[in-house]
């Protein structure tokens, strides 16, 4: 061991009439540790919220959709031939999508209806997955039958609209062919055959789907689509598959993918995070100016040793370099102290779930956690540099002490 640790260590042990040297720096280290857990466990919750919401909003949507510029598209088919010949798509299917009204006999609602195709769309979205009650078989016309084509709502949708399974509703459409008894806006009747619950409150009090066929029906487009839904094996590698596909398809055929389409959401979000993490350092910075005190008191405490250690060679280097030692040994410790809580800490909110979010104001039901090894790195060198700079200045006090002053007294 190098003598300047061995000294190092011997005055973090503080004897009977420096106890007070003692707390502080006991103090130092809680400051550092207390500050690295609210970072670990801030940006962990973060980084949880961004990744969930990015979990629910790509499974109820497609990575990358294909529209048509100025009209509806009527060569879908030769478009889902091409789109999937395309090097890293895994599905495609073609969908509707417009606004509307949907009425009970006690409710009204504003929502979003699309039109999807129950044999591909379980491949490019979840909704399979997010249905609590009825199956993908159930949407649509059924021939030679009266009862009117199934809609799928969301639960909380139903319960707005009080509502339950095979309970018939109204769609009313502010496009589409004119009324049969003349002008107006053109209605249906569908029944309700399944209810889903995506885990978002926006979706599920806004979304309502039918059949494909269902919608061209409703809204008169004949055998046009709004456009074609597109799932992709890589989601961070979507902006070069729409490039190929918007080689492939060329003019009038434009495309948009889920980064596009969520650009403010997730700039907003990780807005967020660079901001409280540069608030929460500043709790580590804090706790450094407890690294600075102590390493003052211990300088002004030990000018004797410094003077005699000086008298028997040390360079002021090597007296500068006990004293960062020490204020790093302080820092060292907290941000273990700190990692280990913030990691506890994570694991039971991610366990437990014991704090409960409304879910119509966060969109989900509980505080998700996602713990991220770049995260502990960034933070560690955050603390761990706060700290460093923390003993710069006593260190260089105490390099400068002048042996014949400390000692003439003596």
């Amino acid at each position: 061991m190098r003598y300047e640790l061995f000294i190092s260590l011997r005055y973090l042990k503080a004897k009977r009439k420096q106890i007070f040297i003692s707390v502080i720096t006991f103090l130092s280290i809680g400051g550092v540790g207390l500050g690295v857990m609210a970072l670990v466990v801030v940006l962990s919750v973060m980084r949880g919220f961004e990744d969930d919401l990015k979990t629910k909003i790509l499974g109820t949507n497609a990575h990358l959709v294909i529209l048509q510029h100025g009209a509806s598209m009527r060569e879908y088919q030769e478009v889902l031939r091409k789109v999937k010949k395309v090097e890293g798509v895994v599905a495609a299917t073609p969908f509707i999508f417009t606004q509307s009204m949907i009425t009970s006999e006690s409710n009204a609602h504003g929502i979003l209806l699309r039109g999807i195709d129950p044999a591909t769309a379980g491949r490019v979205i979840n909704i399979g997955t997010a249905l609590k009650k009825g199956t993908l078989d159930n949407l649509g016309e059924k021939e030679n039958s009266s009862d009117p084509p199934g809609i799928f709502i969301g639960k909380e949708l139903a319960q707005n609209l009080g509502v339950m399974m095979d309970d018939t509703v109204v769609v009313v459409s502010p496009t589409g062919a004119l009324a049969p008894m003349g002008m107006g806006p053109p209605m249906k009747k569908f029944k309700v055959k399944g209810l889903f619950d995506t885990g978002m409150y926006e979706y599920d009090t806004s979304l309502a789907y039918i059949s494909l066929r269902s919608a061209q029906k409703f809204l008169g487009l004949g055998d046009a689509v709004s456009g074609v839904e597109v799932k992709v094996r890589d989601i961070y590698g979507v902006k070069d598959i729409a490039r190929k596909i918007q080689k492939q398809l060329g003019f009038p055929f434009w495309t948009k993918d889920w980064m596009q389409m969520n650009r403010s959401l997730f700039a907003a979000l990780k807005l967020e995070r660079t901001v409280m993490f540069i608030i929460l350092v500043l709790i580590v910075l804090v706790a450094a100016f407890g690294i600075v005190s102590t390493l003052i008191l211990v300088v002004m405490e030990k000018n004797k040793d410094i003077a005699i250690l000086k008298s028997m060679g040390a360079t002021a280097r090597s007296i500068m370099r006990i004293f960062i030692l020490e204020g790093l040994i302080i820092g060292v410790v907290g941000t273990i102290l700190g990692l280990i809580g913030g990691y506890v800490i994570c694991r039971l909110l991610a366990a437990y779930q014991f704090i409960s979010l409304p879910r119509d104001v966060y969109y989900l039901s509980h505080l998700p956690v996602k713990m991220d090894g770049m995260d502990f790195i960034l933070i560690t060198l955050a603390a761990m540099g706060i700290s460093f700079l923390a003993t710069l200045y006593p260190s260089w006090q105490a390099s400068r002490l002048d042996p014949a002053e400390a000692l003439r007294y003596e």
